[in-house]
């Protein structure tokens, strides 16, 4: 009998000590849970889940885990539709991903540049396409990569040449330029045939055990010897490409080597008869250009002023667009926004129609090519954001202007949405506060969609608290006060001015964008409509807002409303207070949710005093610090109906900001806020 019970009890323990050990990082729930979604939430895999679960724990199909953490998906061959979603950078500890022979779309998710530990990934035989990101600078651990059989385009990113591949097929997609930069790679299994290569073939690869690499453009004969330089000379339609293996032994160099003897010439000379007509050409080109545009400016200038007389409009627009030409230099420059009284009635549609559209639009209208320009072909250095919609990028101009451009990816929206891009940014173009980010300009075109933004150069809140740097010393309590303020009063306008309500639905820290002065700019307003469809198509118990930041009754319902906006307000609000993210699984099982962790102690003087920010190093008033949370109490209530609206929180935020200025007058800090003496602390009441 003892001996049972001795039994039993160890299977209890190793049960439940199973059960713990299955615990899975909060971390990688949250990246498995956007995955999910931007699969478009398929049945085929079991177990799934958009809100909750636990992975190791329950056994979600093709997911395999060491400990608590997520280590291995391998979810190929199952029919799955939609995108790899923006969160994968959340895996840190995923070592093998495997997505392939599936229906996947979109691009290759920049998210994936932070997964460290990655050292398998197979996305072959999908539907992905754009540029290879140059993403693979921290991937040392990365040793096989199958992109084989999709729609990829550009050149093989330098990164590539950071990893430890020795399996890499890139076969049958569009990619282009030479293979230089897998040179120097361990490489034993390399696959790039039916692309559009071109170049010489380098002499380190052709020693690879198997390097298939026919269907491409390659020039004939042996690459040329250093300087690594040196030009192939053009292709001709007429010679054959190299042949399609190689196998060691085997040669690439083409039979017909000799057959420059038959003309009277060698290579070298003929060379440079080709590249001396080819520069005699571009240089008479270039004086015919100068000499037109001589012609134009004297044309312009001859012209008499208007003066106060009237002008026929079809004149006006003409020496408009005579004026926006002024040289080559400025073709990128940014368009004049049109009046506001002007309104777009006709643009094209997605399947080339126009459409009529009824709303203004007050934002100028970009081509693909300026956009271009400006981000130097949406570089990866210039990439400096991510979402569910897409890529965010720096923009400089020509004319010195720095703006911001969401490159809304294609596959994240229907087609009917498509169809409404116009109209929201006719909508999102008449947004009009000084703490809002407004939207200065959108471009339609080739099946672009892209939006234009003032560029914000201090970064997002989110940034400024939880990275750990000389920065986050710069947000004090009276800097934290203001960001809080200014945000309210951003949504009390789309809340309570803009007619209809604009509910903002993904309020976070990471969309409040700091300027210099700290004042704080909330971006992606108005951006509700262009909800990616692989999270439009939710049921009540999924997510679309930012994980740690949705509401109780969205979570639940699916339901989102003004008041939903005002909980993830109180969620920034709490995080603006402790310096501590909505969700933190490196923190204990009590402390990894923001706001049930720390709403019982939003009333205890003495527990608030141990949440705050202990980059603050108690330099803050007393006081102020308990009116705060008051408003944070009032903002994270779980029912909606007893939220206040932003109005009544905006008034209880400028109280404060009022009695912390009465408290800088009478103190002789020249900041106000240096309450480390208690004693001092009694003249913050008013």
């Amino acid at each position: 009998m003892e001996r049972r019970v001795a039994a039993i009890s160890f299977l209890l323990v190793f049960s439940f000590s199973a059960v713990v050990g299955a615990t899975t990082d909060q971390n990688d729930v949250l990246g498995l849970q956007v995955l999910y979604t931007s699969l478009n939430s398929p049945s085929q895999l079991t177990g799934w889940n958009a809100s909750g679960g636990d992975p190791c724990g329950e056994s979600w199909r093709g997911v395999t885990c060491q400990g608590s953490s997520v280590v291995s998906i391998q979810i190929s061959g199952l029919g799955l539709s939609g995108t790899m979603g923006y969160l994968l950078n959340n895996l840190m500890s995923l070592k093998t991903l495997n997505l392939a022979s599936n229906n996947l779309s979109g691009n290759l998710p920049y998210s994936i540049s932070t997964m460290g530990s990655l050292t398998y990934l197979n996305i072959s035989r999908n539907g992905l396409s754009q540029a290879i990101g140059d993403m693979f600078a921290n991937h040392s651990t990365l040793s096989t990569m199958d992109l084989s059989f999709n729609n990829f385009t550009g050149d093989l990113p330098p990164s590539l040449n950071s990893t430890n591949l020795s399996t890499l097929q890139v076969q049958n997609n569009q990619l282009t330029g030479s293979l230089n930069t897998l040179v120097g790679l361990p490489l034993t299994n390399l696959n790039v045939a039916h692309n559009h290569f071109d170049g010489w073939i380098p002499h380190e690869l052709i020693s690879i055990p198997s390097f298939v690499y026919d269907g491409n453009a390659f020039s004939n004969g042996p690459a040329p010897p250093p300087p690594p330089f040196t030009a192939p000379p053009p292709s001709r339609p007429g010679n054959q490409a190299p042949p399609s293996r190689h196998t060691p032994g085997s040669s690439v160099t083409p039979n017909s080597q000799n057959g420059n003897k038959k003309s009277g010439l060698s290579t070298g000379p003929i060379i440079g008869i080709v590249l001396g007509s080819l520069f005699a050409v571009i240089f008479l080109l270039l004086v015919l250009v100068f000499c037109l545009r001589r012609g134009n400016k004297k044309e312009i200038v001859s012209r008499p002023s208007t003066g106060s007389l009237p002008v026929s409009s079809d004149k006006v627009n003409m020496e408009l667009q005579q004026q926006r030409a002024k040289s080559a230099a400025t073709v990128s420059d940014l368009k004049p926004p049109p009046a506001e009284n002007v309104t777009v009635e006709r643009l094209q549609g997605n399947n080339g129609s126009l459409k009529r559209v009824k709303s203004p639009i007050t934002a100028s209208s970009y081509t693909v090519a300026t956009l271009q320009t400006a981000t130097n072909s949406f570089s990866q250095e210039n990439i400096i954001g991510e979402g569910s919609l897409g890529r965010v990028y720096r923009a400089e101009f020509s004319n010195g202007k720095v703006m911001a451009i969401k490159k809304i990816d294609n596959a994240a929206l229907s087609l009917q949405e498509e169809d409404n891009f116009v109209e929201a940014i006719s909508n999102m173009s008449r947004l009009r506060h000084p703490n809002i980010v407004a939207l200065a300009g959108y471009c339609a075109e080739h099946g672009q969609r892209l939006l234009v933004h003032d560029y914000v150069g201090n970064g997002s809140l989110h940034d400024m608290l939880h990275f750990a740097d000389e920065r986050s010393k710069m947000l004090t309590w009276n800097a934290r006060v203001r960001v809080a303020l200014g945000t309210a009063r951003a949504l009390e306008y789309l809340h309570e001015v803009c007619l209809p309500s604009v509910v903002h639905r993904n309020l976070k820290s990471a969309n409040i964008l700091l300027d210099e002065e700290l004042n704080p700019h909330l971006s992606d307003c108005g951006l509700a409509a262009l909800t990616p469809n692989t999270e439009r198509q939710v049921s009540g118990t999924q997510m679309i807002g930012s994980f740690g930041y949705s509401a109780p009754e969205f979570a639940l319902s699916g339901i989102y409303t003004v008041k939903s906006d005002v909980y993830s307000f109180g969620v920034v609000m709490l995080e603006l207070l402790t310096g501590r993210k909505p969700l933190d699984s490196s923190r204990t099982r009590s402390e990894q949710s923001l706001v049930r962790w720390a709403t019982p102690q939003l009333h205890d003087i003495d527990a608030l005093a141990k949440m705050v920010d202990p980059i603050l190093d108690g330099m803050y008033p007393a006081k102020s610090l308990s009116r705060f949370a008051d408003v944070i109490a009032l903002c994270v209530q779980p029912e909606p109906e007893f939220r206040p609206p932003m109005s009544e929180v905006v008034q209880a935020l400028v109280r404060l900001m009022q009695r912390a200025s009465i408290v800088k007058r009478r103190s002789s800090e020249e900041s106000g806020f240096a309450f480390k003496n208690p004693d001092y602390e009694g003249s913050d009441m008013l």
